[in-house]
């Protein structure tokens, strides 16, 4: 099976290198520095004081590749654009494409889903259309990750905990191929699983997501102060139930109150969320993608989102000042 990683950074290089010992080949694609390490040492997993190490085929333009299998994709959200300026020879009809990454994608309208707005490009993530052509949605799996990995260096990646990947179909139909994905991604030890509605995980995921990583972004604090305070708490909630109503409106049904996960994310102590890991490195914030997406769904539902608006306007003012977004 001719796999590729695209974005071999902590969640990429997590799922590459389980396939990898799985007895997959993997290519990638790199570059920079991340490229040297893989050419030289290969791709390196850390599990506790354990280390392995598996043999990748890096390089730096997909079109020494050809046509793949399998292509992974898991980048952040800002560089998606530029990937797909440089995909188009990995694709071919049966490719599977599986998107390995945070917030609303560009497909979520796809395959039946969404209602009134089924079929509905996304501005806030694919402004002009070039993803959706670049990376058609006949080819996608869409992913959830429940992990948590961290680059340790270019072409190091320590997983923390967590093992969980969650795949479907847009359209929510358990076709032989997802099934077949699943199943290898079982083989290589990761827990997937399959969904009937894939954007039903996405939404979930991102309704916790889309709070306290940009308010830990703004203030620059871990999880359990966010947490802790109530006036923020109170914040949060309210933009929480405003996504619910979105989510109701498209057909994803939350049973959880705002309190029900603001306990889940307790539970997680004093924990550093990506967009905070990504301002401190000087990396460009998926504030699109978990934030703004969230207010175009709310207009094309008829649903008023002052509170996501004020969350993002903050954000986005706070980010564009430090040269982020």
């Amino acid at each position: 099976m001719k796999i590729c990683i695209y974005g071999a950074g902590a969640i990429g290089g997590w799922i590459g290198a389980s396939l990898a010992q799985a007895g997959e080949r993997l290519n990638v694609v790199a570059r920079g520095a991340t490229l040297d390490a893989l050419q030289q040492g290969g791709l390196s997993l850390m599990r506790g004081e354990v280390r392995t190490r598996v043999p990748v085929n890096a390089v730096a333009d997909p079109e020494a590749l050809g046509t793949q299998d399998l292509v992974v994709i898991a980048v952040k959200a800002p560089a998606l654009a530029g990937v797909a300026e440089r995909i188009e020879s990995l694709i071919g009809p049966d490719t599977l494409v599986l998107v390995a990454m945070n917030g609303v994608p560009w497909w979520f309208l796809e395959g039946g889903f969404g209602g009134a707005i089924t079929g509905h490009r996304l501005a806030a993530v694919d402004p002009d259309g070039a993803i959706a052509r670049a990376i058609p949605s006949r080819n996608v799996i869409g992913c959830v990750v429940h992990a948590s990995c961290s680059l340790e260096a270019p072409g190091v990646v320590r997983h923390h905990f967590g093992n969980g990947l969650i795949v479907g179909e847009p359209s929510g139909e358990a076709t032989p191929r997802v099934q077949k994905l699943a199943a290898l991604l079982q083989r290589a030890g990761l827990d997937a699983t399959l969904s009937p509605q894939i954007q039903k995980d996405v939404w979930f995921k991102l309704w916790g997501n889309m709070t306290v990583n940009p308010i830990s972004a703004l203030t620059g604090t871990t999880t359990d102060l966010i947490m802790g305070d109530d006036y923020v708490r109170g914040f949060i909630s309210a933009v929480m139930l405003e996504a619910k109503e979105i989510g109701r409106r498209i057909g994803i049904e939350i049973t959880q109150s705002p309190e029900d996960r603001h306990a889940v994310t307790m539970k997680l102590g004093a924990f550093k969320t990506s967009m905070l890991q990504d301002v401190e490195a000087g990396r460009s914030v998926e504030l699109d993608a978990l934030v703004t997406v969230v207010r175009e769904l709310g207009e094309l539902t008829a649903v008023a989102t002052p509170f996501t608006d004020a969350l993002l306007g903050l954000a986005r003012l706070k980010m564009r000042r430090l040269g982020l977004y």
